[in-house]
C-alpha cells in the first residue's frame, strides 16, 4: 500500500484496509487485555499482597484515571504528529508499565505502576479510533466495527480465562498476568511498522493544552480519593471532606476557565457543546460508569462471593463477552447497510439498564444460569452502544477535528468508568466492612481478622471464609442496582440524539464544499 493512499478509502481495497487494521487491532487488543487479564486474578493478587478492598479498587482506578487524563492529549497530538508513530510510542509506554507492574512488591507499587501503564493504554484507546476514522468513511466504518467488536470480545473473554489459568498454574504465578501482554505489544509494534503507512495530516501552529489536562486530572483525582476514604477514614461532615471537595471543585472550575481561553483546549468546548457530541458524551459517561463500574467487580463476586477459582470465574463471565461480540458485530453490519445509527444506540442503552437490573437481584446463592442471562444482556447493551457513540460523534465533525473529538468521547467514557469503579468500589467496601463487622462481631470498619485481609481467603479459618463468601455475594447486588440507575441517564441522552445518517466521505468538508483535509499540511 502506498503512503498516499492512507488518507483516502476510495483508493484502498478491502484487503489493504484489513492489513492496516491488523496492527491497530493488535494494539487495541493489548490495551484491553491489560485490564481483563487481571480482572479474575485481581482478588488473588491483592490477597497475596495483603491489600484491602480500597486498594483493590485503586489498582483498577489508577489505570483508568491515567488513561482518562492522557486520552485528550493523545488525541490532540494526533492532530499534530504522525499517528502511526504515536501509536508505537504508546505501545512502548505500555510495555514499560507492564514490566514494572509485574515486579511490584506491594500494593502501593502496583497502583503506581498501573497508573504509568494507563498512560500507554490511554494512547492506544484514543489513537486506534483516530487512525481508523482517518482511513475509513463513517458509513463503511460500521462494517469494520464488527472487527473491533470481535477484538473486544476476544480480549474480554480470553483475558479473564488467561489470567485465571496463569494464577492457577503454580510455576507461573500472578506476575505473569502483567508480563503476558509484553510479547503481544511487541508483535503489535512490528505489525504496525510493516503494514500501516499513513500520511501526517496536521494543522500549523497547534498547541497542546497540558495545563487543562493537568487541572482536569487533578480535580478528578482529588474527588475520587475523597470518595474512596469518606465514611471510613473520616466522616462525611468533617474538615477533610470540606477541604477535598472544595479543592476538587475549584480545580475543575479553573480547568473550565482555562479550556475557554486557550486556543487549543484539550477538551474542545466548541465541539462538545454541539447537540450530537454533547449527548453522545453524556451517554458515554453513563455507559462507561455503569459498564466499567459494574463489570470490574464480577470477577470478585465469583471468587470471593461464590468461592470459584480464577479460571472458573473467567469461564463464568463468558456470557457477557459473548453478548458484546454478537451485538457489536451484528449492529455494525446493520448500521453500514442502512446508515442509521440512533435506533441501535437507544436499544443498546435500554438493554444495558435491563441487564444491570437483572444483576442487581443476585446474591451468594443465585443460580448461575440466571446470572449468565443477566450478564449476556449487559454485554449486548455494551456492544450496541460503546463504539457506536464514538461513531456518531466522528460523523458530525470535520477531519481536522477528528482526533480531538474522538478523544473527547473516549475521555468522558473513561472518566465515567473511573468514577464508576471508584464510587461503586467505595460503596462495596463500606457495605462489606459493615456487614463483616456485624457477622464477625468485631468493631465496625474492621474487615479483616488477625491482620489478614478478608480478600486473602486461603489465610482465613473455614468458618470465617463462609462468612466472607456470604457477605461479598450479597453486597455485590447493590453496586449493580446503582449501575442500572446510572445507565438510565444514557438512555435519556440517547433518546435526545437527532436522527443520524452516516456520511460516505472521509471528511465532513467534502460534503459541505469546503477545503478538504488534502489542503492541510502534509509531511
Amino acid at each position: 500500500m502506498k503512503s498516499g493512499t492512507a488518507g483516502s478509502s476510495g483508493s484502498m481495497r478491502h484487503r489493504e484496509v484489513l492489513e492496516s487494521l491488523s496492527g491497530l487491532l493488535l494494539a487495541l487488543f493489548v490495551a484491553m487485555i491489560s485490564s481483563t487479564v487481571v480482572s479474575t486474578s485481581l482478588p488473588l493478587i491483592i490477597g497475596s499482597l495483603n491489600g484491602t478492598q480500597t486498594q483493590y479498587t485503586w489498582v483498577v482506578t489508577a489505570t483508568l484515571l491515567a488513561a482518562t487524563a492522557t486520552t485528550p492529549i493523545w488525541g490532540k497530538l494526533a492532530d499534530l504528529f504522525n499517528k502511526k508513530t504515536l501509536v508505537q510510542v504508546a505501545i512502548v509506554i505500555f510495555v514499560a508499565g507492564s514490566m514494572i507492574s509485574g515486579f511490584s512488591q506491594d500494593t502501593g507499587q502496583l497502583i503506581a505502576a498501573r497508573a504509568f501503564q494507563g498512560i500507554g493504554v490511554g494512547g492506544l484507546q484514543a489513537l486506534v479510533q483516530v487512525v481508523i476514522a482517518a482511513i475509513i468513511p463513517p458509513r463503511e466504518r460500521g462494517r469494520y466495527n464488527g472487527y473491533l467488536g470481535a477484538v473486544m470480545a476476544v480480549a474480554t473473554v480470553g483475558g479473564p480465562l488467561l489470567g485465571g489459568l496463569i494464577v492457577d498454574v503454580p510455576w507461573l504465578g500472578w506476575r505473569w498476568c502483567f508480563f503476558v501482554g509484553v510479547p503481544i505489544a511487541v508483535l503489535a509494534f512490528v505489525v504496525l511498522q510493516r503494514t500501516l503507512k499513513l500520511e501526517t495530516v496536521r494543522r500549523e501552529n497547534v498547541r497542546v493544552d497540558y495545563l487543562g489536562a493537568g487541572l482536569i486530572a487533578a480535580g478528578v483525582s482529588v474527588l475520587l480519593i475523597w470518595v474512596s476514604f469518606v465514611g471510613t477514614t473520616f466522616d462525611w461532615l468533617s474538615w477533610p471532606t470540606a477541604v477535598m471537595v472544595a479543592a476538587g471543585v475549584v480545580l475543575l472550575a479553573v480547568a473550565v476557565v482555562v479550556e475557554k481561553k486557550v486556543r487549543e483546549p484539550v477538551v474542545p468546548l466548541h465541539i462538545v457543546v454541539q447537540r450530537t457530541p454533547a449527548l453522545a458524551i453524556i451517554a458515554s459517561l453513563a455507559v462507561g460508569m455503569a459498564m466499567f463500574g459494574g463489570a470490574v467487580f464480577l470477577g470478585q463476586y465469583f471468587q470471593i462471593g461464590r468461592g470459584y477459582t480464577p479460571t472458573e470465574a473467567g469461564l463464568l463471565t463468558m456470557p457477557m463477552m459473548a453478548g458484546v461480540l454478537v451485538s457489536s458485530t451484528v449492529s455494525g453490519r446493520l448500521i453500514s447497510r442502512t446508515g442509521k445509527i440512533k435506533p441501535y444506540i437507544v436499544s443498546g442503552a435500554v438493554i444495558l439498564v435491563l441487564g444491570f437490573l437483572g444483576l442487581g437481584m443476585v446474591d451468594h446463592a443465585t443460580p448461575l444460569w440466571i446470572i449468565g442471562v443477566a450478564m449476556a444482556v449487559v454485554g449486548i447493551g455494551v456492544g450496541m452502544t460503546m463504539q457506536n457513540l464514538v461513531l456518531a460523534v466522528q460523523n458530525d465533525v470535520p477531519l481536522r477535528d477528528l482526533g480531538a473529538a474522538s478523544a473527547s468521547v473516549t475521555f468522558f467514557r473513561s472518566l465515567g468508568g473511573t468514577i464508576g469503579v471508584s464510587v461503586l468500589g467505595a460503596v462495596l467496601a463500606n457495605r462489606v466492612s459493615a456487614d463483616l463487622a456485624a457477622a464477625l462481631h468485631v468493631p465496625d470498619g474492621q474487615a479483616s481478622t488477625g491482620g489478614v485481609s478478608a480478600l486473602n481467603l486461603k489465610a482465613l479459618p473455614p468458618q470465617v471464609q463462609a462468612v466472607v463468601h456470604t457477605v461479598y455475594g450479597d453486597a455485590t447486588a447493590h453496586i449493580f442496582l446503582i449501575s442500572a440507575a446510572v445507565a438510565v441517564v444514557g438512555v435519556i441522552a440517547a433518546l435526545f440524539l437527532k436522527p443520524i445518517t452516516l456520511r460516505t466521505t472521509i471528511d465532513l468538508a467534502e460534503k459541505a464544499g469546503e477545503p478538504s483535509a488534502s489542503d492541510a499540511v502534509v509531511g
